[in-house]
């Protein structure tokens, strides 16, 4: 499955502009190619952050996202000769400016000659979305159904309250970096700046770690969601929670939960889009002479009329019998195909009135092409 966008930029669905592009400019300095030579790994990345960055920084491409996810963007955002890079190499249609700004961060750090020095870090984590498989059967997924989950996840630790802190105490600044987040050193006439190793490059350490977390910020817990199916769902639906997820480390932000829907196969009924289709055997002499059938339906017996001389494999259609359309009124139909069963065990009597039965009325069985036959059986209906 192609990777939820959002995911890919560490972002929640509720994210500015701003927060997309910095989120966008950190990845694009990890992996890009250029610091990473060889490494098709990092070019992977590389090239499917920039594709989610294309998409989510174009107001129109990313309010189709939102609502249809990938089909609504038609696939992967990159084209021509860009291999899925923003601004003019994949469909990238947000401001050119943005360009400079995040190629200059890139190459920037890289080879910095002396200046200001680099950014810090922030030392808040968007929390991990998680995922809930949800078994239904073929009913709940028609009529819809309410169910209470539990879920493992990550949340904030309640005796630091969310800092890593004994005593909710606020982290100190790094002794190494000095709250800078990097450091430097000289390599030959460069002056090279790297990601400080003690704080991670957010600038600040615990020296005093909570022992309930140890210094993590989260504890895991199991939590009670209540989980409404609305009527009408399909196998692989998924419903989004905002929020439902892991909580952010140092009260980041939490990621979101997805439930998938799993639907049972139903024992009779298969469904096609929001119509639900069956087939009723018949004997020989109702479809020859026509009768009123009573079949069952997911909201209880319906009755089917067979006219006379129905062939088999005719089909009927029951309005409204189907699914409930999703998130909307009306529903699918009931597509019926009738079978005419040949009986295979006859009494003598029975074989003897078959066999008048055709002395009666007999066909040429000449093998014919399909269209003449068809014309044969209007002959006799």
């Amino acid at each position: 499955m192609k990777a939820d966008y959002y995911e890919v930029l560490s972002v929640t669905r509720t994210a500015s502009d701003g927060e997309i592009k910095t989120a966008y400019r950190k990845l694009a300095m990890q992996f890009h190619p250029d610091r990473n030579p060889g490494d098709k790994g990092a070019e992977e990345k590389f090239k499917e952050c920039s594709e989610a960055y294309a998409v989510l920084s174009d107001p129109q491409k990313r309010a189709a996202y939102d609502r249809f996810g990938h089909a609504g963007v038609g696939g992967p955002a990159s084209g021509g000769q860009g291999g899925g890079f923003p601004g003019g190499f994949g469909g990238f249609s947000g401001n050119p400016q943005d360009l400079g700004d995040i190629f200059g961060d890139i190459f920037g750090e890289m080879f910095n000659m002396g200046g200001a020095g680099g950014r810090r870090q922030s030392r808040q984590q968007r929390g991990r979305d998680l995922r809930f498989d949800m078994s239904l059967e073929f009913e709940e997924s028609v009529f819809g159904v309410e169910r209470e989950i539990k879920v493992k996840r990550a949340e904030a630790c309640t005796d630091c309250r969310g800092t890593g802190s004994a005593n909710g105490k606020q982290p100190q600044t790094c002794s190494q970096c000095r709250g800078a987040g990097q450091v430097r050193f000289q390599q030959g006439f460069f002056s090279v700046a790297k990601t400080c190793p003690k704080c991670d490059g957010t600038g600040v350490q615990i020296n005093d770690p909570c022992q309930t977390c140890r210094g993590e910020s989260r504890v895991q817990h199991e939590h009670t969601l209540h989980v409404k199916v609305p009527a009408g769902v399909e196998d692989s639906t998924r419903i989004r929670y905002q929020g439902e997820g892991e909580a952010g480390k140092f009260d980041g932000p939490a990621g979101d939960l997805y439930v998938v829907l799993g639907v049972k196969p139903h024992k009779v009924f298969t469904r096609e889009g929001d119509d639900l289709h069956c087939v009723v055997p018949i004997s020989y002499t109702q479809a020859a002479l026509g009768d009123e059938l009573e079949i069952a339906t997911l909201e209880g017996p319906a009755v089917l009329k067979v006219p006379d001389g129905t062939q088999s494999g005719k089909t009927f259609k029951l309005r409204s019998k189907g699914v409930p359309h999703l998130n909307s009124n009306g529903k699918g139909d009931l597509i019926v195909e009738v079978r005419v069963q040949t009986p295979t065990k006859l009494n003598k009597q029975q074989k003897e009135l078959l066999k008048q039965l055709g002395e009666l009325g007999s066909i040429e069985n000449t093998p014919h092409s399909h269209g003449i036959m068809d014309r044969v059986k209007e002959m006799f209906s």
